[in-house]
């Protein structure tokens, strides 16, 4: 792991926010939404300003570099024991989860309320903020290695990063370069909890009413029953986060291959869960707020000892995910966490 440069006087910190405009570690004005895009070096300011803001209480470092230099950059919040994991933007085009990030950093990591102080007391958060930053300047799925012949991924473009977390494959032999640097962050940090945030089209439930998101739990058969158990509680207090604030969520239906993070982690015991956020432009700003909203819950419940409580039984009853609503710019989607 590579520590990033922290922040040494109060000037350089002053003169940082003066730079963005306004104070990024702030809730966003009543009326004004969140940046759904922010760029590489936006991301950086912002994560930066976070540190500053929360007095250290947001500690960001690098997790190594991209193919085209630039940087991979972990968050973490909160001194607990309990350990949880986000990863956000393993697909550079699917965006909403990392502003949903830097939004949960700052409601849990700026300020001293009593709830923020229990909440840092309990849970340790780490994130891994917008993990294909290549991909995401090119906008497109992939990372960036043009001359790559990958199994998974495109010639002329790049790896599909989730498809390379497989248990078996050390970090240093990854071919996905930025799958590396997530899978050496996990092995050092064993959170119990993993959720990896993506974007999928749009779809219809049984009764026409369209989805907002969808969730799934590892499916590999070699994940065990008590991992797969813990994810399908994590998955029902997703969907019901999610529901809670005005979403529709039904289950992903993912592959069970073990290059998959849903899978991977799962295999290496955490409780591990994607989520996918629908690609709804009139409903943007409202499908960042979901995804915040799960991760809030997630911490909330796991910090509370509710979360280990809830049914497995009930993600079984999750809806299954419904036809794709057609476009004249899109074909059939096939399930692809």
């Amino acid at each position: 792991m590579i520590r990033k440069r922290q922040f040494v006087t109060v000037l350089s910190a002053a003169a940082l926010a003066l730079t963005l405009g306004s104070v990024p570690a702030q809730a966003a004005p009543e009326g004004r939404g969140l940046d759904p895009r922010p760029s590489t070096a936006k991301l950086a300011r912002e994560l930066q300003a976070l540190e500053w803001l929360s007095l250290g209480e947001v500690d960001v470092t690098t997790l190594g570099k991209t193919n085209q230099g630039r940087p991979v950059w972990g968050a973490r919040v909160g001194h607990g024991k309990l350990r949880i994991q986000y990863v956000t933007q393993q697909h550079g085009d699917e965006p909403l989860g990392t502003p949903a990030a830097l939004e949960f950093l700052r409601k849990v990591g700026v300020g001293h309320s009593p709830w923020q102080r229990w909440l840092r007391s309990k849970v340790t958060v780490d994130i891994v903020v917008r993990a294909n930053p290549d991909g995401h300047e090119h906008n497109w799925r992939y990372n960036y290695d043009p001359e790559a012949f990958p199994e998974y991924g495109e010639h002329g473009k790049g790896y599909d990063l989730n498809r390379y977390h497989n248990p078996s494959m050390a970090p240093e032999l990854n071919p996905a370069t930025e799958s590396g640097l997530v899978q050496r962050r996990y092995a050092a940090f064993k959170p119990e909890i993993m959720v990896d945030y993506h974007m999928q089209g749009r779809y219809l439930d049984a009764q026409g009413k369209e989805i907002t998101a969808s969730v799934l739990w590892p499916t590999n058969a070699g994940v065990k029953k008590a991992d797969v158990d813990f994810a399908k509680q994590i998955t029902v207090v997703a969907q019901q986060s999610i529901n809670g604030h005005g979403g529709n969520v039904s289950q992903y239906p993912g592959g069970d291959y073990e290059g998959i993070a849903r899978n991977a982690y799962g295999l290496r015991g955490s409780g591990s869960v994607l989520i996918e956020l629908s690609a709804m432009d009139s409903r943007e700003q409202a499908q960042i707020q979901d995804a915040l909203a799960s991760m809030l819950a997630i911490a909330q419940k796991a910090s509370d000892g509710s979360l280990r409580g809830v049914d497995p039984a009930k993600a079984d009853a999750i809806p299954l995910r419904g036809p794709e609503i057609p476009t004249a710019a899109r074909v059939a989607e096939p399930a692809l966490d």
